[in-house]
């Protein structure tokens, strides 16, 4: 009798957990495997919704996070919880996902047992080794212990080889947050903040506002929370919605900017569900995430993001997402001009989605089965014209 092959899936945070949903739940439906879908902690009650939401129950939780940790103690508890349950499980390979500390810290310890090495959204680049940070780095630092890239796009996989990744190991996925977003959607998800559920109800056009990043923190985000505030002064028929990132320093920087107005609404961390409801509704989303660069797109919204620079450059092509930092002055005018002049709102409402069309975790399979010679691989991700 042949032994399944053993995946284990590790991931930490909200983003992750989305982003591997699809390709846990097609690894325990199909019978060649076994998945050990395992999570660090790094994020916590956000982590725990997103894997009640898509009904994943992970065989192992590593719980890592302490208050006031530092990117040091992240990855050092990571690997140290990771060592013992490699040596526990003895997977066969072992899928990490993105560029966050639990990503680079699964890679690590992985290939240090020598295990195989999935990165799954794999060749995403900026070309700043400190912008955003640490994911640049971690990112780069999973791609050469890897023995299967699953690039999201052909611009992310020419990023790898342009490294001298060797080119059999890469395959184009597509993205897998399109897999997530595309059930998400159907599901009938009520927003728990009544002020929004109301505006969605009442079809108010609604600006979305997201902001976390790092390097963001302090001067820069106290611009995007003056330009909140004067996009509130002019636009008083729209609803801007703020769901605050828990971090300190970001409430610190941005809400006492944008306090008092009627038509601002400050919420806590939304649910996955009801922040894709959220963006659904939106007119337009204002962002430094990036994950929503992605999932904005595929709901036909134009997104305009807080940041210098971008890994994922595809949809700045296409011309769904436009980059615009964080000066104040470039914010307001940015939104602005898309709330004032339809033909600027419409290009980009309309543009093609380069990131993914919801088969990204059957290719996943396929090509980690390739990987084992249990399988071949099935045609890469092409968007359409």
């Amino acid at each position: 009798m042949t032994t399944q092959p053993k995946i284990m899936t590790i991931y930490g945070t909200r983003p992750e957990a989305i982003k591997v949903a699809a390709v846990i739940k097609a690894f325990e439906a199909d019978e060649r495997f076994e998945s050990i879908p395992v999570i660090t902690g790094q994020h916590r009650e956000m982590l725990d919704q997103v894997n009640t939401m898509f009904g994943i129950t992970p065989v192992e939780d590593l719980n890592i996070m302490r208050p006031g940790q530092s990117l040091n103690g992240i990855v050092s508890r990571a690997i140290t919880g990771l060592d013992e349950l490699l040596e526990k499980h003895q997977p066969d390979v072992v899928i990490v996902q993105g560029d966050t500390s639990t990503a680079m810290a699964g890679g690590l310890a992985a290939f240090n047992r020598g295990i195989k090495v999935v990165h799954l959204e794999a060749g995403l680049r900026t070309g700043n080794i400190d912008s955003p940070f640490p994911e640049e780095a971690n990112r780069r630092l999973i791609s050469p212990i890897a023995r299967l890239h699953l690039a999201p796009t052909s611009a992310s996989r020419d990023n790898l080889l342009r490294e001298g990744i060797d080119p059999e190991t890469i395959a184009v996925a597509g993205n897998t947050v399109i897999d997530a977003l595309l059930e998400a959607i159907t599901w009938q998800t009520q927003l728990s903040d009544e002020r929004i559920q109301a505006a969605v109800d009442a079809n108010k056009p609604i600006i979305l506002f997201t902001t976390h990043r790092r390097e963001n923190l302090g001067g820069a985000m106290e611009n995007i929370g003056r330009a909140i505030a004067r996009l509130a002064t002019k636009y008083t028929e729209h609803t801007i919605v703020l769901p605050a990132h828990r971090n300190p320093a970001v409430r610190e920087a941005v809400l006492p900017q944008i306090e008092g107005f009627e038509n601002v609404i400050v919420t806590e961390p939304l649910a996955y569900a009801e922040f894709t409801a959220l963006m659904n509704a939106a007119t337009l989303v204002v962002t430094d995430s990036g994950g929503v660069q992605e999932e904005a797109p595929s709901l036909g919204k134009p997104v305009l993001v807080m940041r210098e620079n971008t890994e994922r450059p595809e949809a700045i092509t296409a011309g769904t997402v436009k980059l615009i930092g964080t000066d104040e002055d470039r914010i307001f005018s940015e939104v602005e001009l898309l709330l004032d002049h339809p033909a600027a709102y419409e290009a980009m409402a309309n543009a093609t989605n380069p990131y993914g069309d919801g088969h990204a975790a059957e290719r996943t399979v396929a090509a980690v089965a390739q990987l084992l010679g249990i399988g071949e691989r099935i045609a890469d991700f092409e968007p359409e014209a």
